[in-house]
Protein backbone atom coordinates (compact mmCIF):
# COMPACT_ATOMS: atom_id res chain seq x y z
CA UNK A 1 0.00 0.00 0.00
CA UNK A 2 3.04 2.46 0.30
CA UNK A 3 3.68 2.20 -2.86
CA UNK A 4 0.74 3.76 -4.06
CA UNK A 5 1.07 6.54 -2.27
CA UNK A 6 3.52 9.68 -3.30
CA UNK A 7 5.73 9.28 -0.03
CA UNK A 8 9.17 10.83 0.50
CA UNK A 9 12.09 8.29 1.16
CA UNK A 10 12.21 8.80 4.78
CA UNK A 11 8.22 8.23 5.05
CA UNK A 12 8.33 5.33 2.91
CA UNK A 13 11.34 3.92 5.76
CA UNK A 14 9.06 4.75 8.96
CA UNK A 15 6.10 3.42 7.21
CA UNK A 16 8.04 0.31 6.66
CA UNK A 17 9.17 0.14 10.18
CA UNK A 18 5.72 0.93 11.68
CA UNK A 19 3.95 -1.65 10.06
CA UNK A 20 6.64 -4.31 10.72
CA UNK A 21 6.16 -3.83 14.43
CA UNK A 22 2.31 -4.19 14.08
CA UNK A 23 3.00 -7.33 12.76
CA UNK A 24 5.35 -8.31 15.19
CA UNK A 25 2.64 -7.35 17.92
CA UNK A 26 0.11 -9.44 16.03
CA UNK A 27 2.38 -12.40 16.19
CA UNK A 28 3.09 -11.56 19.89
CA UNK A 29 -0.01 -11.64 21.29
CA UNK A 30 -0.99 -14.72 19.00
CA UNK A 31 2.04 -16.51 20.94
CA UNK A 32 0.58 -14.85 24.19
CA UNK A 33 -2.47 -17.12 23.77
CA UNK A 34 0.03 -20.46 23.96
CA UNK A 35 2.04 -19.03 27.19
CA UNK A 36 0.93 -20.66 30.28
CA UNK A 37 3.28 -19.55 33.07
CA UNK A 38 2.16 -16.57 34.09
CA UNK A 39 6.04 -15.12 34.81
CA UNK A 40 6.47 -16.17 30.76
CA UNK A 41 3.27 -14.16 30.05
CA UNK A 42 4.33 -10.84 32.03
CA UNK A 43 7.98 -11.16 30.69
CA UNK A 44 6.39 -11.26 27.19
CA UNK A 45 3.87 -8.56 28.01
CA UNK A 46 6.60 -6.27 28.85
CA UNK A 47 8.25 -6.68 25.16
CA UNK A 48 5.56 -6.20 23.03
CA UNK A 49 4.91 -2.93 25.80
CA UNK A 50 8.28 -1.72 24.49
CA UNK A 51 7.37 -2.35 21.22
CA UNK A 52 3.80 -0.06 21.73
CA UNK A 53 6.00 2.46 22.48
CA UNK A 54 8.46 2.43 19.67
CA UNK A 55 5.44 2.19 17.34
CA UNK A 56 3.92 5.13 19.00
CA UNK A 57 7.17 7.03 18.65
CA UNK A 58 7.08 6.02 14.82
CA UNK A 59 3.22 7.09 14.60
CA UNK A 60 4.60 10.62 15.61
CA UNK A 61 7.40 10.63 13.16
CA UNK A 62 5.38 9.63 10.52
CA UNK A 63 2.72 12.65 11.46
CA UNK A 64 5.56 14.99 11.73
CA UNK A 65 6.93 13.98 8.35
CA UNK A 66 3.26 14.59 6.66
CA UNK A 67 3.00 17.60 8.43
CA UNK A 68 6.52 18.74 6.79
CA UNK A 69 5.41 17.32 2.95
CA UNK A 70 2.05 19.02 3.04
CA UNK A 71 3.00 21.60 1.65
CA UNK A 72 4.71 20.47 -1.15
CA UNK A 73 1.33 17.28 -1.73
CA UNK A 74 -1.94 18.11 -3.31
CA UNK A 75 -4.67 17.39 -0.82
CA UNK A 76 -6.08 14.22 -1.65
CA UNK A 77 -2.14 12.80 -1.04
CA UNK A 78 -2.48 14.45 2.39
CA UNK A 79 -5.73 13.14 3.02
CA UNK A 80 -4.57 9.67 2.47
CA UNK A 81 -1.55 9.93 4.24
CA UNK A 82 -3.66 11.07 7.40
CA UNK A 83 -5.83 8.17 6.77
CA UNK A 84 -2.92 6.06 6.79
CA UNK A 85 -1.90 7.33 10.03
CA UNK A 86 -5.20 7.17 11.61
CA UNK A 87 -5.52 3.45 10.57
CA UNK A 88 -2.24 2.83 12.49
CA UNK A 89 -2.95 4.38 15.85
CA UNK A 90 -6.36 2.42 15.09
CA UNK A 91 -4.68 -0.78 14.94
CA UNK A 92 -1.96 0.22 17.72
CA UNK A 93 -5.06 1.34 19.83
CA UNK A 94 -6.43 -2.29 19.23
CA UNK A 95 -2.85 -4.22 20.92
CA UNK A 96 -3.24 -1.29 23.72
CA UNK A 97 -6.88 -2.46 24.67
CA UNK A 98 -5.83 -6.65 24.03
CA UNK A 99 -2.69 -5.98 26.42
CA UNK A 100 -4.51 -4.30 28.96
CA UNK A 101 -7.14 -7.59 29.04
CA UNK A 102 -3.97 -10.08 29.06
CA UNK A 103 -2.79 -7.99 32.23
CA UNK A 104 -5.86 -7.81 33.75
CA UNK A 105 -6.08 -12.10 33.23
CA UNK A 106 -2.28 -12.36 34.33
CA UNK A 107 -2.83 -9.88 37.66
CA UNK A 108 -0.31 -7.27 36.71
CA UNK A 109 -1.79 -3.98 35.96
CA UNK A 110 0.18 -0.74 34.78
CA UNK A 111 -0.55 2.39 35.55
CA UNK A 112 0.41 4.10 31.72
CA UNK A 113 -1.44 6.32 28.95
CA UNK A 114 -1.02 5.49 25.48
CA UNK A 115 -2.29 8.98 24.42
CA UNK A 116 -1.27 8.97 20.63
CA UNK A 117 -2.04 11.83 19.11
CA UNK A 118 -2.87 14.25 22.10
CA UNK A 119 0.39 14.92 22.42
CA UNK A 120 3.46 13.32 23.83
CA UNK A 121 3.11 11.72 27.06
CA UNK A 122 6.06 11.75 30.11
CA UNK A 123 9.01 10.30 29.36
CA UNK A 124 9.74 9.88 33.21
CA UNK A 125 6.78 8.44 33.84
CA UNK A 126 6.73 5.90 31.51
CA UNK A 127 10.40 4.73 32.72
CA UNK A 128 8.98 4.98 36.03
CA UNK A 129 6.08 1.93 35.83
CA UNK A 130 6.06 -0.12 39.05
CA UNK A 131 4.08 -3.36 39.10
CA UNK A 132 0.96 -3.11 41.24
CA UNK A 133 1.53 -6.66 42.15
CA UNK A 134 4.95 -6.12 43.54
CA UNK A 135 4.26 -3.67 45.99
CA UNK A 136 2.93 -5.01 49.84
CA UNK A 137 -0.11 -3.03 51.30
CA UNK A 138 2.35 -0.80 53.19
CA UNK A 139 3.89 -0.04 50.65
CA UNK A 140 1.13 1.27 49.05
CA UNK A 141 -0.08 3.32 51.68
CA UNK A 142 3.31 5.07 52.36
CA UNK A 143 3.20 6.08 48.64
CA UNK A 144 -0.57 7.18 48.46
CA UNK A 145 0.25 8.96 52.19
CA UNK A 146 3.37 10.63 49.56
CA UNK A 147 1.63 11.62 47.31
CA UNK A 148 -1.08 13.12 49.18
CA UNK A 149 1.26 14.86 51.41
CA UNK A 150 3.54 16.17 47.45
CA UNK A 151 -0.67 17.33 46.67
CA UNK A 152 -1.04 19.74 49.95
CA UNK A 153 2.27 20.91 49.43
CA UNK A 154 1.45 22.11 45.70
CA UNK A 155 -1.98 23.14 46.87
CA UNK A 156 -0.43 25.21 49.49
CA UNK A 157 2.26 26.86 47.40
CA UNK A 158 -0.68 27.53 44.92
CA UNK A 159 -2.82 29.69 47.72
CA UNK A 160 0.75 31.52 48.52
CA UNK A 161 0.57 32.75 45.04
CA UNK A 162 -3.23 33.45 44.54
CA UNK A 163 -2.63 35.46 47.80
CA UNK A 164 0.54 37.46 46.15
CA UNK A 165 -1.51 37.91 43.21
CA UNK A 166 -4.14 39.47 44.82
CA UNK A 167 -1.77 41.78 47.26
CA UNK A 168 -0.04 42.62 43.83
CA UNK A 169 -3.44 43.10 42.20
CA UNK A 170 -4.76 45.63 45.24
CA UNK A 171 -1.68 47.26 45.21
CA UNK A 172 -1.71 47.98 41.03
CA UNK A 173 -5.25 48.94 42.02
CA UNK A 174 -4.40 52.00 44.39
CA UNK A 175 -1.66 52.86 42.30
CA UNK A 176 -4.21 53.80 39.45
CA UNK A 177 -6.45 55.32 41.73
CA UNK A 178 -4.09 57.85 43.05
CA UNK A 179 -2.60 57.97 39.29
CA UNK A 180 -6.26 59.01 38.24
CA UNK A 181 -6.76 61.46 41.06
CA UNK A 182 -3.71 63.31 40.30
CA UNK A 183 -4.71 63.40 36.51
CA UNK A 184 -7.56 65.11 37.38
CA UNK A 185 -5.22 67.39 39.21
CA UNK A 186 -3.25 68.36 36.22
CA UNK A 187 -6.55 68.69 34.03
CA UNK A 188 -7.72 71.20 36.71
CA UNK A 189 -4.51 72.96 36.80
CA UNK A 190 -4.32 72.80 32.73
CA UNK A 191 -7.94 74.40 32.63
CA UNK A 192 -7.05 77.29 35.50
CA UNK A 193 -3.64 78.06 33.48
CA UNK A 194 -5.87 78.34 30.29
CA UNK A 195 -8.37 80.35 31.66
CA UNK A 196 -5.54 82.84 33.29
CA UNK A 197 -3.70 83.11 29.81
CA UNK A 198 -7.23 83.81 28.18
CA UNK A 199 -7.86 86.54 30.31
CA UNK A 200 -4.16 87.97 30.02
CA UNK A 201 -4.95 87.51 25.73
CA UNK A 202 -7.54 89.63 26.57
CA UNK A 203 -6.20 92.13 28.82
CA UNK A 204 -2.92 92.89 26.26
CA UNK A 205 -5.27 93.60 23.29
CA UNK A 206 -7.38 96.31 25.87
CA UNK A 207 -4.06 98.00 26.40
CA UNK A 208 -3.04 97.72 23.01
CA UNK A 209 -6.34 99.69 21.55
CA UNK A 210 -5.38 101.95 24.69
CA UNK A 211 -1.89 102.46 23.55
CA UNK A 212 -3.24 103.03 19.97
CA UNK A 213 -5.83 105.46 21.15
CA UNK A 214 -3.24 107.49 22.91
CA UNK A 215 -0.89 107.36 19.79
CA UNK A 216 -3.83 108.99 17.78
CA UNK A 217 -4.08 111.26 19.91
CA UNK A 218 -0.33 112.35 20.76
CA UNK A 219 0.06 112.59 16.99
CA UNK A 220 -2.61 115.16 16.84
CA UNK A 221 -1.42 117.11 19.30
CA UNK A 222 1.88 117.12 17.84
CA UNK A 223 0.56 118.49 14.84
CA UNK A 224 -1.08 121.18 16.07
CA UNK A 225 2.05 122.60 17.62
CA UNK A 226 3.80 121.87 14.77
CA UNK A 227 0.76 124.14 12.91
CA UNK A 228 1.14 126.79 15.51
CA UNK A 229 5.02 127.15 15.06
CA UNK A 230 4.74 127.57 11.73
CA UNK A 231 2.28 130.16 11.71
CA UNK A 232 4.16 132.21 14.36
CA UNK A 233 7.33 131.52 12.15
CA UNK A 234 5.90 132.86 9.04
CA UNK A 235 4.56 135.85 10.50
CA UNK A 236 7.56 136.82 12.48
CA UNK A 237 9.82 136.73 9.12
CA UNK A 238 6.96 138.21 6.90
CA UNK A 239 4.83 140.13 9.53
CA UNK A 240 2.81 141.97 6.35
CA UNK A 241 1.80 138.96 4.90
CA UNK A 242 -2.09 139.07 4.84
CA UNK A 243 -2.41 135.47 3.85
CA UNK A 244 -2.02 134.38 7.18
CA UNK A 245 -4.61 134.73 9.69
CA UNK A 246 -3.28 136.19 12.79
CA UNK A 247 -3.50 134.06 15.78
CA UNK A 248 -5.29 135.52 18.81
CA UNK A 249 -3.12 137.11 21.47
CA UNK A 250 0.19 136.54 19.35
CA UNK A 251 -0.91 139.66 16.66
CA UNK A 252 1.40 142.45 16.65
CA UNK A 253 -0.71 146.11 17.97
CA UNK A 254 -2.52 147.65 14.97
CA UNK A 255 -0.02 150.85 13.63
CA UNK A 256 -3.14 153.29 14.02
CA UNK A 257 -3.60 152.87 17.42
CA UNK A 258 0.20 153.57 17.75
CA UNK A 259 -0.28 156.65 15.33
CA UNK A 260 -3.41 157.59 17.70
CA UNK A 261 -1.04 157.27 20.78
CA UNK A 262 1.27 159.68 19.03
CA UNK A 263 -0.90 162.34 18.07
CA UNK A 264 -2.40 162.50 21.59
CA UNK A 265 0.85 162.56 23.35
CA UNK A 266 1.96 165.69 20.81
CA UNK A 267 -1.60 167.43 21.39
CA UNK A 268 -0.98 167.49 25.51
CA UNK A 269 2.44 168.83 25.37
CA UNK A 270 0.88 171.84 23.42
Amino acid sequence: MANDLRMSAEMEQTDGEIHDILRALGSGFQKLDKIKDPNRQSKQLEELTGKMRECKRLIKEFDREIKEEESKNPPEVNKQLNDRKQSMIKELNSFVALRKTYMSSVGNKRIELFDIGAGSSDPAAEENVQLASTMTNQELITAGAKTMDETDQAIERSKMVVEQTIDVGTQTAANLKGQTEQMGRIVNDLDTVHFSIKKASQLVKEIGRQVATDKCIMLFLFLIVCGVIAIIVVKIVNPHNKDVRDIPGLAPPAATSRRLLSTNALGGSS
